[in-house]
C-alpha cells in the first residue's frame, strides 16, 4: 500500500437527516502486488488506537464514484487506486467519538491463502484540543493532507452543512403529502 495521500476522521454522510453519521475513517491509496499473479483481498479494515483505547473500523466500503461493500478485491502488479471507507460495526461503537490525543491507524487486509491477515499500513497522527472541540460541532471533518515537502500529515477541518429534513421542509412549505403525485395546497391560515 502507498502512503495515503489524505486520511479523514469524521462522521460518515447520515442515512436520514435526523440521524447523526457513524464515525468514519476515509483514506485514498494505491494497492499493489509485488507478485506476478496479483493477490486477492478478501477483506481490509482500520484499527485506530489512542492511549489504551482501541477501536475497530471493520466494515469496508471502496470505489471511485460508485461505492461498493469490499470484498474479494484483486490486486494485480499494476495496482489499483481507490478510495477506501471504513466505518464501525452497527453496534455500540456509533458511539465512538474522535478526541484530542495521539493516534496509531493500522490498515490491515486479510489476503486469500494467508492464516492471518497483514498490516498494509500504519501512520501515527495526533488531534489537537482545538481539531477535537471543531470534531465535535455538527457535520465537521478532519482532514489529513500529506505534505510533501514536509513530509507530515497537515490537518483541517472542513464543515459540510446538515442535509435538510424533507419531512420538516414539506411542513414548512404547507406541502403535507404526495400519494396523489401531486403536492397538496398550501394551508391558508
Amino acid at each position: 500500500m502507498t502512503q495515503p495521500t489524505v486520511i479523514f476522521f469524521g462522521p460518515d454522510a447520515p442515512r436520514t437527516p435526523s440521524e447523526e453519521g457513524a464515525p468514519k475513517i476515509y483514506l485514498r491509496t494505491l494497492l499493489f502486488s509485488t507478485s506476478k499473479r496479483g493477490r486477492v483481498i478478501e477483506s481490509m479494515h482500520v484499527t485506530l488506537s489512542r492511549n489504551e483505547a482501541k477501536q475497530n473500523f471493520n466494515i469496508w466500503v471502496c470505489g471511485e464514484s460508485k461505492l461498493a461493500r469490499g470484498s474479494g478485491l484483486y490486486v494485480g502488479e499494476n495496482g489499483i487506486s481507490a478510495n477506501h471507507h471504513f466505518l464501525v460495526p452497527d453496534d455500540d461503537s456509533k458511539s465512538f467519538r474522535f478526541r484530542k490525543g495521539k493516534y496509531r491507524l493500522e490498515v490491515l487486509a486479510h489476503i486469500l491463502g494467508d492464516k492471518n491477515p497483514k498490516r498494509l499500513h500504519f501512520q501515527d497522527l495526533e488531534v489537537t484540543a482545538e481539531l477535537a472541540a471543531q470534531l465535535e460541532e455538527k457535520g465537521g471533518g478532519l482532514y489529513f493532507d500529506w505534505g510533501p515537502d514536509s513530509e507530515e500529515y497537515i490537518p483541517h477541518i472542513e464543515s459540510r452543512p446538515p442535509s435538510p429534513d424533507l419531512a420538516e421542509v414539506s411542513a414548512l412549505l404547507g406541502l403535507t403529502g404526495r400519494s396523489t403525485g401531486r403536492a397538496a395546497k398550501p394551508r391558508s391560515d
